[in-house]
């Protein structure tokens, strides 16, 4: 095996101090520095501390060093090397960031790094260095961009969504009809920085006009009836997860022969459709450091 190695630094215009105290809320629940939703987030079993174990989408790694406010030692679970992050002040208002990735990887899996994991590694760190600017020196830093070949790979590794009942906390969808002869639900979850409120994610059913027929601060149902069928789609946010859910009611032999044949590709629509708006949110989100800034003011 050959190790891959990758360092970036960037100079920061604010006391390494304030850098230290933005760095030390990695994972948490408030980070203000990973660059998610656009990102997954970086999420840990436990408080930031040697022994905390997570990562961040398909990256899995524990914190085997932590010098609080200096630096942050990563390692790998599957003991192929580590990253870091290390802060070293360069005068009372200036300080230097550092991030290192070094691991030992087989042929096949340095191809993958090479190929595509370290343009989107390098784009990551960029955007947590840039919400470092923004959160500590108040910098106006214009929104990412992103080359063709990131934004290709970041939509192939975006999450899919998981097949689930259809939760009890959609009240609307579970009340839409006496009966109902089909339902099912998709889900993701609500990354940091997505919009909580359902109304947000109307846009779900994109070229599909139909129109709203209940909502709570939870959850938003839309819906048609016809003669052959009466359809409900459910719009739930709620438990950090966003959900769509579908109940269909029959009425005769012709909407029977109609969802026979709908029903095979229905599957595979609503988990595209509630992928798609998914990402399309978390790009559009504010950054870390700009919600941090707005919790401020």
């Amino acid at each position: 095996m050959r190790t891959v190695r990758d360092v970036h630094s960037r100079t920061v215009q604010a006391p390494a101090e304030t850098v230290g105290a933005l760095l030390d809320r990695l994972g948490s629940d408030h980070d203000p520095l990973f660059p998610a939703p656009a990102w997954p987030p970086m999420r840990f079993d436990r408080p930031l501390g040697v022994g905390a174990d997570g990562g961040h989408g398909f990256v899995r790694y524990r914190v085997g060093a932590y010098e609080p406010g200096r630096r942050i030692r990563f390692d790998f679970t599957d003991g192929t090397g580590r990253h870091e992050v290390t802060v070293r002040p360069e005068g009372p208002d200036r300080c230097r960031v550092q991030h290192l990735l070094e691991a030992q990887l087989p042929p096949v899996r340095r191809g993958l790094w090479f190929l595509a994991i370290r343009a989107m590694h390098r784009t990551v760190v960029k955007e947590l260095f840039d919400n470092i600017e923004r959160a500590a020196a108040g910098r106006q830093i214009p929104a990412p961009r992103r080359s063709p070949w990131i934004r290709l790979l970041h939509g192939l590794a975006w999450d899919r969504a998981r097949a689930v009942a259809l939760p009890a906390a959609a009240r609307l969808a579970q009340r839409a009809f006496p009966h109902t002869d089909f339902e099912d639900a998709w889900q993701m979850d609500l990354l940091p920085g997505l919009p909580d409120a359902p109304e947000a994610w109307q846009g779900v059913l994109r070229g599909a006009a139909f129109p709203v027929v209940g909502r709570t601060d939870q959850e938003l149902l839309l819906g048609e009836d016809a003669r052959h069928l009466d359809f409900r789609a459910s719009l739930l946010v709620a438990d950090g997860t966003v959900t769509l859910g579908t109940v269909v009611r029959l009425h005769n032999t012709t909407g029977r022969l109609y969802w026979a044949v709908v029903r095979r590709v229905h599957p595979f629509m609503a988990r595209t459709m509630l992928r798609r708006i998914h990402r399309r949110l978390a790009l559009a989100a504010p950054t870390a450091a700009e919600r941090e800034a707005a919790v401020r003011t």
